[in-house]
């Protein structure tokens, strides 16, 4: 936040942090103006069960109780940040997710010059699966479910692969069904922590995005 407030610039800032680290890559905000986060929730209110209300806030959207039907951005129409832009359209690979589905890899595809980036580049695409559902913010969803309602937010992007732990998969068949509609082939394989918990392990999700890479389309130099 210092460095924001000194540079005067959120891109500015991120890679002059990025140097201090010795960080490879580049860590990019999708828009440069403040945004606020909001759903539509069904049965947010316990007593009012089939009523839908408005809740505001990432953090409030993530662990809302209820039904998520829909998120949006406030501006609606944010400007994508240029380099942001920029690095998808230069892309060999675009990867979205893991993440909270509604309050983390969603919002990335309402940022219409984003989404445009996105619909556009000649990367290849592809999709990573939660482990699991997230408590509140998508309880009881399945796999399929997730692409369901990442298609209705983003009916016109297209994937390439959709990357899913076989043993979070009960029904392949309706996973595969919606990867199809979406464009994309489902991959299966081990990415999950031996302890149980519901999280990626960072070495077999490398492995696995590596045979992706390898796999689906030629890997590009390094940028």
């Amino acid at each position: 936040m210092a460095l924001w407030e000194q540079l005067g610039d959120h891109v500015q800032a991120l890679d002059l942090v990025g140097r201090l680290l010795g960080a490879h890559g580049r860590v990019l905000p999708m828009s440069a103006v403040p945004l606020e986060l909001q759903a539509l929730v069904k049965g947010h209110d316990p007593e009012r069960p089939e009523d839908v209300d408005t809740v505001r806030g990432q953090a409030t959207v993530a662990l809302t109780p209820g039904e998520v039907q829909s998120v949006h951005l406030v501006p609606h129409d944010p400007p994508a940040v240029p380099e942001a832009v920029a690095a998808v359209l230069d892309a060999d690979w675009v990867v979205l997710g893991p993440g909270s589905w509604f309050s983390s890899v969603i919002p990335h595809l309402l940022v219409p010059e984003l989404l445009d980036a996105l619909t556009a580049t000649k990367a290849r695409r592809v999709l990573s699966l939660n482990l699991a559902p997230q408590p509140g913010e998508t309880e009881g969803f399945s796999p399929q479910r997730h692409l369901e309602v990442l298609g209705r937010h983003a009916p016109k992007l297209a994937l390439d692969v959709v990357l899913a732990d076989e043993a979070a998969v009960p029904d392949r068949d309706s996973l595969t069904e919606a990867a199809k509609r979406l464009g994309a082939a489902v991959e299966l394989a081990p990415v999950a922590r031996t302890d149980g918990s519901p999280r990626h392990d960072p070495e077999l999700l490398a492995a696995a995005y590596d045979r992706i890479f390898r796999m689906h389309g030629r890997i590009g130099p390094w940028r």
